[in-house]
């Protein structure tokens, strides 16, 4: 099984931390924390979810020293992109080469404890840690996988760029979903419709899993969107189909629509569209409503 990892946060009051399962592209598990935790501190929180023989996919953010060792320790392995202060320092004609580019290197325990970490577990964490690090395509890639034979150069280059579906899964919950704003205020109350959403997507997947088991297709080859317009649609008109063959008819349906293979898709980090140029509503209606029928409206912003 092979897990992937993102952050993201939403209210002031509440971020959080999914896991999500690669094989069966699902969420799995989940982590909540107030306002002033880091994706760090929220991962830790995660470990023991992970087991052995898990393969562990992530950005940059989390190829550090302890994250590296409590993985190994659990038989646990993982593919990182280095973090861009190592990244200008490696050298690949040092350490065992293993290739082109691909060599593995010793990293030494850091002299000074994390402040998050207890002095037990600094003391308990290896001296030294034996990684790989591989270059591809201008990425520099840091993995426990230490064998060429096992991962090659260029099976670690078609993983890595898997991560990408990992952003295309979010945006589905994200934005497809329509989960960029929640509407409830308190941190509790924030968790509870956060599970909503990861719940009704874990059932959009299953309509696609099985749509493709029945088209003979991969269920990446579907589409995310149009299978949920099919789902809304057959709801509202479930009333005048028939039970009997109506979920064979939903899978056809969905199977109709092949998204295309998109491999070293960039797009831009930008809004098409501009806001509009009012002020953010920063106090209740009400009080708002009382300042305008006692000052007026704002001078519009030019």
């Amino acid at each position: 099984m092979s897990e992937a990892w993102a952050w993201f946060s939403y209210l002031p009051s509440c971020r959080c931390h999914l896991s999500g399962e690669w094989s069966r592209f699902k969420c799995v598990y989940r982590t909540f924390q107030r306002k002033g935790g880091d994706e760090q501190s929220l991962l830790r929180n995660m470990l023991g979810t992970f087991n052995t023989g898990d393969l562990v996919l992530g950005d940059a953010y989390y190829g550090t020293y302890f994250l590296l060792a409590s993985l190994q320790e659990k038989g646990v392995d993982a593919v990182f992109e280095q973090m861009g202060a190592r990244k200008r320092t490696t050298d690949f004609s040092k350490g065992k080469q293993l290739g082109d580019e691909d060599h593995l290197v010793t990293l030494k325990k850091p002299k000074k404890k994390p402040d998050w970490m207890e002095q037990s577990q600094y003391d308990d964490a290896p001296e030294t840690l034996l990684i790989r690090e591989v270059s591809v395509k201008g990425k520099l890639l840091i993995t426990t996988l230490l064998s060429p034979k096992e991962a090659s150069k260029s099976e670690l280059k078609a993983l890595y760029k898997k991560r990408w579906q990992i952003e295309v899964d979010f945006r589905n919950i994200k934005t497809t979903m329509g989960m960029e704003t929640l509407s409830c205020k308190t941190p509790e109350m924030t968790e509870k419709e956060i599970w909503v959403y990861f719940l009704a997507y874990n059932l959009i997947r299953l309509l696609m899993a099985q749509s493709a088991l029945l088209a003979d297709i991969l269920p990446r080859q579907l589409s995310f969107k149009h299978t949920l317009q099919c789902w809304l649609a057959w709801n509202q008109q479930s009333v005048f189909i028939d039970i009997g063959t109506s979920e064979e008819l939903l899978f056809i349906l969905i199977a109709q629509r092949r998204i295309g293979n998109r491999s070293g898709r960039i797009e831009p980090r930008a809004v098409k569209r501009r806001p509009k140029q009012f002020s953010l509503l920063t106090k209740p209606r009400n009080e708002a409503r009382a300042d305008i029928r006692k000052n007026g409206h704002p001078k519009k912003v030019k």
